[in-house]
């Protein structure tokens, strides 16, 4: 009588322990692949490449900044056929600069012409994407070379992939972000990357950010 009493207990308990395991499984694979892909170099051309911002310091680019443009510059004087750099990132409020204004400035006075940067801007990753997303495709450079530090790098070519682009890794290796609190940077894109990829990273990004973006000219 008893085991016909926990019969079905025992059956609820075996499907959440089931679930548990797939979810567990699930993001394990996504910071697998998140790994991977932050070691991962394209070595092939593009028409561009992608910057995505990170924190200036009023007008001075952060030296988490400086890493990826200096890596961007690094791809762009490597003969790989770029025309293009787009550059990304808002302010926060009471900023004067914006990230990627910031970023442009400090491209320019390293040699790349003024009418080659892209100026984007946004709050968030997908953001970053769709301020530049029209200008490259309307120079035809569907092809990006992405710039990020490495743990960003997979969710950063999935949400250009999403918005209609081609990205190639290029993640940066010498990012001062990188030695400090690592393993926060990648739990924090294991689970943007796996809630993104079940609802949608346009999604993700209108549930964590209300802020309105235009959508700067550049290039």
């Amino acid at each position: 009588m008893f085991g016909l009493i926990f019969r079905p207990l025992r059956l609820v308990l075996k499907i959440i322990s089931a679930i548990l395991t797939i979810i567990v499984v699930y993001f394990v694979v996504t910071f697998v692949q998140i790994w991977w892909t932050g070691h991962a170099h394209s070595t092939a051309d593009a028409p561009a490449i992608l910057v995505f911002g990170t924190t200036e310091d009023n007008g001075v680019a952060s030296q988490e900044l400086r890493a990826r443009l200096d890596e961007a510059l690094v791809v762009y004087r490597a003969d790989r056929g770029v025309h293009w750099i787009a550059v990304t990132g808002g302010n926060r409020p009471g900023d004067v600069f914006t990230e990627a204004g910031v970023s442009a400035t400090y491209l320019e006075a390293r040699g790349v012409p003024k009418d080659r940067i892209i100026v984007g801007g946004g709050d968030d990753t997908w953001q970053n994407v769709v301020t530049v997303a029209s200008a490259l495709k309307s120079h035809n450079a569907q092809r990006v070379i992405t710039v990020t530090d490495p743990f960003h790098e997979y969710r950063a070519m999935a949400i250009a992939s999403a918005q209609g682009l081609i990205p190639m890794p290029s993640p940066v290796e010498n990012s001062p972000t990188i030695k400090h609190s690592l393993w926060r940077y990648y739990l924090k894109e294991t689970l943007e990357v796996g809630v993104g990829r079940i609802i949608g990273y346009g999604r993700l990004s209108s549930w964590t950010t209300s802020n309105h973006i235009s959508i700067p000219s550049g290039g």
